[in-house]
């Protein structure tokens, strides 16, 4: 993993922040580090502490579980602009799933710590970050919910 150039202009142009309040974005700017995965690079490990929430800027990243008898199972493919990484949210805070790169990837990666230090002492940032993320889990929800039926069919 690489770092990349300049977080704040990272950060500020990913469509997740965008209409976020200015005041948000420079205090998320202060705990955003942009970060390169080359292809098959992993961005987390299953078991892992959830310690960084990504924002997406260039690349493919698969979603994948590890099955015993078939190996690594990929339930998901995000593309760029978008997130990766929810365990964050949920103590213990340790992945779920492994995050490979498809394609070498460009991302901003924000320390999760200090992100729900954040969203605690200031709601209404909380209160705009969580909607931001509830979009997402739908959208993730319908995707994977058709992707069973397929493996169903």
């Amino acid at each position: 993993m690489e770092t990349a150039l300049n977080s704040s202009t990272a950060l500020s142009t990913h469509p997740f922040v965008a209409g976020m309040a200015e005041e948000h974005i420079q205090r998320l700017s202060q705990f955003a580090e942009p970060v390169t995965f080359e292809a098959d690079r992993y961005l987390f490990r299953a078991g892992e502490t959830a310690t960084r929430f990504y924002l997406v800027s260039k690349g493919r990243v698969a979603i994948e579980i590890f099955d015993a008898s078939r190996g690594p199972v990929s339930v998901q493919t995000v593309e760029a602009p978008s997130v990766v990484g929810w365990s964050w949210l949920v103590p213990p805070y340790r992945w779920c799933f492994d995050a490979r790169a498809l394609t070498p990837v460009e991302a901003v990666a924000l320390d999760t710590e200090k992100l729900r230090a954040f969203c605690h002492e200031d709601h209404d940032f909380g209160y705009d970050f969580l909607k931001r993320c509830i979009v997402i889990f739908a959208e993730r929800l319908y995707a994977s919910r058709f992707q069973l039926l397929d493996m169903l069919a």
